[in-house]
């Protein structure tokens, strides 16, 4: 017997034990041995274009860049969301606050479907999960975009790196703040945790892009340690205008 065939049965006990739930309506998903419910499947709306060619939020008008990204230098080079937020918001709120962790791999194995090309064309030495800061880790017991970047990874076969880039400022919640407090909260919240980086080109994973306040500062520090090009893919982003 092949290993294989050994593993699918053993796959079949946990999944009846442990019933997977449902990524869009949180219940138990159906039919069974899939990671989304049938009747689910359509009411996540992946991100199509029109998209800002920087940081990948939906545009109203056959533009190449959304405001924000016309009026302001990002530290990032491009970045990517799979889905419109609006469509995606409570699953993403579930997977983040709810203890949804198991969420994680049908998010990573769709990243990888549908945003591969954008994966292989940037051909990324490893993925870096924005992390969480120790106090709010410790309360919510694991972050959500690591588990995201595991999944990518797993899917993907790009390593993962936790351990490089961690958070040193405890930042008060951003979806309380405006950009320019964003911007302010955020200076000097991250650090390199390792001596000798020898990355060139890194993907940062996180679950939403807004303003790009966070992604623009893990940036800015991963560059300073010595990486040339930072690109980015989140679950989710909210429109341009």
């Amino acid at each position: 017997m092949d290993n294989n065939r050994k593993i699918r049965p053993i796959k079949q006990i946990i999944q009846l034990l442990f019933p997977l739930r449902c990524p869009v309506c949180d219940g138990i998903v159906h039919p069974g041995g899939e990671k989304i419910c049938t009747e689910c499947m359509d009411k996540l709306k992946l991100l199509t274009p029109p998209w800002c060619m920087q940081c990948g939020k939906k545009l109203a008008e056959d533009e190449e860049f959304c405001m924000d990204c016309s009026n302001k230098k990002h530290e990032f080079v491009r970045g990517r969301a799979l889905y419109e937020y609006g469509s995606a918001a409570a699953s993403i709120y579930r997977f983040k606050y709810g203890k949804r962790q198991e969420y994680a791999d049908f998010f990573g194995e769709e990243i990888v479907r549908y945003l591969g090309d954008f994966i292989r064309e940037v051909h990324p030495d490893a993925l870096i999960p924005i992390p969480l800061h120790g106090k709010r880790m410790a309360k919510r017991g694991y972050n959500q975009a690591a588990l995201l970047a595991r999944a990518v990874g797993r899917y993907s076969g790009v390593p993962v790196n936790e351990k490089m880039l961690v958070r040193i400022k405890n930042t008060t919640p951003l979806k309380l703040q405006n950009p320019s407090q964003r911007q302010n909260n955020l200076k000097k919240a991250f650090n390199i945790a390792e001596n000798d980086v020898k990355l060139n080109t890194t993907v940062i994973i996180d679950d939403i892009y807004t303003t790009g306040s966070t992604i623009d500062e893990a940036a800015r520090t991963l560059k300073a340690a010595g990486v040339q090009k930072i690109y980015f893919i989140t679950l989710a982003c909210g429109a341009g205008l």
